[in-house]
Parts: structure tokens; sequence; C-alpha cells
């Protein structure tokens, strides 16, 4: 799996040729001003839940790509009538192709589209490929339904928000890695708006006093697991 960071919340995982996108927003993020999307690839979009710091750019990058869009019944149904094509599930169930495939997980947290809409309920995923295995937790407090994923799955990494007051902030993101048996951890929502600043430095550390690897990536950058 090749994992390149838009920025926020929002990651490209590459496997095997096929493109996937996860939770796109990245237009309205100053910080991620050098990225084009109109060059990013994507045949499908994950999504975790409704809200605009998640799903901002998913019709632009929809409807040049023909994305087949993953998520919840409620998200899915409202792209589906504006066009776009998209395969509706719910929490246990499991997308699968000939590539990969993509649990919809448990999250703790809200979901509504910028309009009003009810998005249906929050969750993450957990995308495996072979012997690799991705856990996309999305925006979630830290919850005990994390440790029925190493029940099943022996995670290669995990992407964690980092900010608090919206999410789980550093110290339960620790707890959480401790859940689901990870030692690698890859943050993300953290430092895009005031309320979720971080000292990233400081979130190093209490992982390595943890004995844990925590990635903080360039925006566009991309790593390999």
């Amino acid at each position: 799996m090749k994992i390149t960071f838009y920025g926020h919340a929002c990651f490209g995982v590459e496997i095997s040729g096929t493109y996937v996108l996860v939770d796109p927003f990245i237009s309205e993020n100053p910080q991620a001003s050098h990225i084009n999307i109109d060059v990013i690839q994507a045949d499908y979009i994950l999504l975790t839940h409704a809200h605009r710091d998640h799903v901002l750019d998913v019709e632009r990058i929809a409807e040049r790509t023909n994305a087949t869009i993953i998520s919840n019944y409620e998200i899915v149904s409202y792209y589906m009538t504006k066009g776009l094509k998209g395969h509706a599930m719910n929490h246990g169930g499991t997308y699968t192709n000939d590539t990969f495939s993509a649990k919809y997980v448990n999250a703790i947290h809200t979901s509504s589209f910028a309009d009003g809409t009810y998005g249906g309920q929050p969750g993450g995923f957990v995308i495996k490929a072979g012997e690799k295995a991705l856990y996309v937790s999305g925006d979630t407090a830290v919850t005990m339904d994390m440790q029925l994923i190493p029940m099943t799955t022996n995670l290669t990494a995990s992407i964690f928000p980092l900010g608090d007051n919206f999410t789980m902030g550093v110290d339960d993101a620790i707890i959480a890695s401790d859940l689901v048996i990870c030692d690698k951890i890859i943050g993300c929502h953290f430092n895009t708006f005031p309320p979720i600043e971080i000292d990233i430095e400081e979130a190093k550390e209490k992982f390595a006093q943890a004995k844990k690897e925590l990635l903080i990536l360039e925006i566009g950058q991309t790593i390999t697991i």
C-alpha cells in the first residue's frame, strides 16, 4: 500500500494500481493549496462521515474520475441522487473486490451534511489487501469497540485523529493504538483549525515513550507500508 497525505483527514491509498481516496477536503484547506485536486486519481472514494471537512471535494473528484463512493447508506444515497456512483453499506459490513476489502466499523462522532441533511452514523474503515491492513478510524473518540478489530485483523498501520476537541487527542490515540494492537500510527485531523492545534514534537515523544511510532506526514508526502 502506498499512502499519500492530502491534508487534514484526506489520504490516497494506492493498492496494486487501484486508487482509493479517503475523506477529500482539500480545496478549502489553505495548508493544501499546493495540491491540485484535478489530477488526483480515484477509483473509489471512502467516506467516514458527512461533515464538510471530510466530503467537500467529493463531487468534483467523483464527477471527473467516475469513482465509486463507499460509505453508509445515507451518505451514498445522498450522492447517488446527484448522479454519482455508490456502494452503500453499514457497520459490520465489508465491501470486497479483486484488489482490496473495506470493512465499515464503529466510530463515536456525529454526521451531517453542510445543508443539514442527515449523514447516517459515522464510521471508520479497515482496509485489507493481501497481508497488509490499514485502519482508518475516522473522526472518533477512543472506544472499546476498537478492541474487536485485532480479533480478526493484524494491522500494519492505523490512521488516527490527534487534534482533540472534536475527536480523541494524543493521549487517547495512544490508548486506541493499544486497543487495536498497532504500533505504527499515522496522525491526521490536527493543526488545520485553531481548536485542533497540537504540539507535534510533544505528540511524537509521547508515542515514543509508549514504544510506538507516530508518523506525521507532510501534505503531499507518500509512504509505503
